[in-house]
């Protein structure tokens, strides 16, 4: 191992002997730097340590020229604030896409049920708004907004213009949908899904081609509007993780820095991560802690500072824009004016068991169902399945209004509190004649008949929205799972929370509420257990915790009540993990096939030998020698195999390791010298020493290639125990490491080894790991 460890650094540079040794007439055409090489294919993996190394080259050059002239310090200057630059412009941006998002999502939603006859742009509320007849008791209704029906037949309240509102309800949820998944099947099939199955994919070092481009990016915004307008169970807080990080994409390829550094590009989407979670909820500081906690793999502190800034930047223009008009970043914002008590920990935990319970089910119903849809004819009909999943959800949520509205409104209202002037139906508890108190300090009251009511709708809204959101996430569609998971838990909590407070309202002798809560008090608020409820079933979905937790609490501005949701969140978190470890997203990517080594440790006692390749029944190793390969030779070699390098070894005799060197280069650098460099031919020896090899006058020019070699590749000796091996891939980043014993190269172990191998030992399907 004390071999191995020592080589890391990787020399990219050429030497100054090198360069002198160019003999004769030998012209050492790589003394150029060639365009692309050290680039990657895609579907394939970066080399996290080549490129550190790369930017360390880079940044010294930087500042040695820096001493040379005022232009040249000028010029590091920029390079140094370029980051921040791209921070800023990246919170801008997507910050800007969110409060159109927000805007165009209100106007959509709306636009299924009426039209604002003022200016038809106006959602339902700015449309009351701005009328002068809206009174505070119907402030839902007012003469600009009409219903369709109401506008057609001039009826509002008879069983004909029920149905016709029904009708144009499914018929505009459709037409939403339908517009959707063509859009993305036709111009960016990688804008479906959430999204953030992929970006902790390519954050690990993974290349997807595409995946965030100026493409996606436009039609992900366009169709992120129109799946959330229409009704679907799904919201739009994992896609504008995707929407942020094509930003960063996108402004880093205006500089060079981040533009030919895959290492140094995947901090700048760390922070883009961030700043997507902070426009998505409000939330700046959660937005930072979800990125460190969940979608980041190589996170400096550096990268914390800019994810910090870039949320900032993000947060501030989306409070500039103000969608909802409410001066606030969230539709959720609430002000509970009771404090919570000991004995309410008893139901908080309840309803973390229960987001635990809905986690897996979600998880496995789900994965079920994406995989059935991979391997059966399903697959082959996405805007048939996409049509069919709306048109059972608008049939079914139309005539439930708890289901009709939008999920953030109806989360919304299920975190409310019930104050004095709540019009709501969960608000309707019977008043005491002869109460007079200040307005926000209401006291436990009997339920009404409305909140009876309510109950039932809101039971039939649980099972509705636990099964269908089953079969939507996933769809051809940009679907988030924020939201729904919220809304279930949201619903539960809510239940339990009218419950326990009825409970203490009629039993207040009871041993458990003497203490606590005396008669005419205000104990229970019910919007809190809906808020715990919401964090305890987004935990068991996500296995997120310590972001989970810091986002409840921006999101709703509770902050005295971070003990119930802590409680909540790490009570699902147990719960699930106890049925399995792996949150939704990390099962997505195992489902997909991405070569993702996740941060679980790794126990089995196999070496190095078991996993490297060639086995005993295989081949040997495909090698280069040092001065004895002829160009025609390597071409050949790269024609038969599709190895992604190939290690060059003294001769094939003795297999001493000198270096590795990457495929991709030795096509380009092979290509470039039969252009650029005269008498290279099919018999011309390719040799990677500093001399050339001594060879008669007869022969071609030879060509050498010592400068795409990387003299100092990962080694490890054929002892080495797994467990060592896959931390040194999981903390390095390493392509592949090779395998040698007393400096002779025996084989080669690959990342994809790797992933095959714990798949294996898991008792799990080996060939389940599709990529490089």
């Amino acid at each position: 191992r004390s071999g191995s460890s020592s080589s890391i650094t990787i020399s990219y540079s050429a030497t100054p002997t090198e360069e002198m040794n160019g003999a004769g007439n030998l012209m050492d055409f790589l003394d150029e730097p060639l365009p692309d090489v050290g680039t990657y294919e895609d579907f394939h993996t970066i080399d996290w340590l080549r490129e550190k190394s790369r930017d360390t080259d880079r940044h010294r050059k930087i500042t040695n020229r820096s001493k040379e002239s005022i232009w040249e310090f000028v010029k590091s200057l920029l390079d140094a604030w370029s980051g921040w630059v791209v921070m800023l412009l990246i919170g801008l941006l997507s910050g800007t896409l969110a409060g159109v998002i927000d805007l165009a999502v209100d106007w959509m939603t709306d636009l299924k049920e009426g039209v604002c006859l003022s200016a038809f742009w106006y959602s339902h509320e700015q449309c009351c708004w701005t009328s002068n007849e809206t009174t505070f008791a119907d402030r839902d209704k007012c003469p600009q907004w009409q219903k369709w029906a109401e506008l057609m037949t001039g009826h509002t309240e008879s069983a004909g213009a029920y149905v016709l509102n029904y009708f144009l309800y499914v018929l505009w949820a459709l037409f939403f949908s339908f517009l959707a998944v063509s859009l993305v099947r036709v111009f960016a099939p990688y804008a479906c899904g959430s999204g953030i199955p992929e970006i902790k994919t390519i954050l690990s070092g993974f290349i997807i081609r595409g995946y965030l481009g100026k493409w996606t990016l436009l039609i992900k915004t366009v169709t992120l509007v129109l799946a959330v307008s229409s009704g679907l169970s799904l919201g739009k807080e994992g896609p504008l993780v995707h929407v942020a990080c094509c930003c960063g994409n996108l402004f880093c390829s205006l500089f060079s820095k981040y533009s030919k550094n895959e290492g140094k590009r995947r901090e700048v989407l760390s922070a883009a991560a961030a700043a997507g979670v902070s426009v998505a909820f409000g939330a700046p500081i959660g937005g930072v802690l979800f990125s460190l906690e969940e979608v980041s793999y190589y996170f400096p502190l550096k990268t914390l500072w800019r994810s910090f800034f870039a949320a900032l930047v993000a947060a501030f223009t989306l409070r500039s824009i103000n969608p909802f008009g409410n001066n606030r970043l969230v539709l959720f914002y609430v002000e509970y004016h009771t404090p919570w008590y000991m004995a309410e920990l008893v139901p908080f935990i309840l309803l973390g068991v229960f987001g635990g319970l809905w986690g897996t089910l979600f998880i496995r119903g789900n994965i079920a169902w994406c995989r059935r849809r991979k391997t059966t004819q399903l697959g082959k009909y996405p805007v048939l399945e996409v049509i069919v999943v709306t048109g059972i959800t608008a049939i079914l949520a139309f005539p439930n209004p708890y289901t009709r509205r939008s999920t953030s409104e109806l989360i919304s209202e299920l975190f409310n509190d019930c104050g004095a002037l709540e019009s709501s139906q969960l608000c309707d508890y019977i008043n005491n004649p002869n109460m007079s108190r200040p307005e926000d300090d209401i006291p436990d009251r009997p339920a009404g008949p409305g909140v009876y009511m309510a109950l039932w709708q809101l039971a039939l809204a649980l099972i509705f929205k636990i099964v269908i959101t089953i079969f939507t996430f996933g769809m051809k569609i940009p679907s988030g799972l924020f939201i729904p998971s919220m809304a279930v838990g949201a619903i539960a909590g809510r239940i339990v929370g009218i419950a326990v407070e009825q409970m203490a309202y009629h039993h207040h002798d009871w041993i458990i509420f003497k203490n606590w809560c005396r008669p005419g008090a205000d104990c229970v608020t019910p919007g809190l257990y809906a808020m715990v409820g919401a964090a305890a079933c987004l935990g068991g979905v996500t296995r997120m915790t310590v972001s989970l937790v810091v986002i409840m609490f921006e999101l709703t501005g509770g902050l005295e009540y971070i003990v119930p949701l802590m409680a909540a969140a790490v009570t699902s978190k147990w719960v699930a993990d106890a049925f399995g470890k792996e949150g939704i997203y990390e099962a997505h990517i195992r489902l997909n096939g991405y070569p993702y080594l996740d941060q679980d440790e790794f126990t089995h006692r196999t070496l190095a030998t078991d996993v490297m390749r060639p086995r005993r029944n295989e081949p040997p190793l495909s090698v280069l020698t040092q001065d004895s390969t002829t160009v025609e030779d390597v071409e050949t070699l790269i024609k038969e195999t599709d190895y992604n390098g190939f290690p060059v070894v003294v001769s094939r005799e003795s297999e001493r390791l000198i270096g590795f060197v990457q495929r991709r280069d030795l096509i380009l650098a092979i290509k470039n010298a039969r252009q650029k460099q005269d008498g290279v031919v099919s018999n011309s020896v390719v040799y990677f020493t500093e001399d050339a090899p001594q060879l008669p006058a007869s022969n071609p020019q030879p060509l050498k290639l010592r400068r795409i070699l990387n003299l100092s590749p990962f080694t490890v000796t054929d002892h080495t125990p797994m467990e060592t091996v896959v931390d040194i891939f999981r903390k390095l980043g390493l392509r592949q490491c090779l395998v040698t014993r007393s400096g002779r190269l025996l084989g080669i172990i690959t990342k994809k080894d790797v992933l095959r191998h714990m798949a294996q030992m898991m008792n799990q399907d080996p060939e389940s790991i599709m990529f490089n």
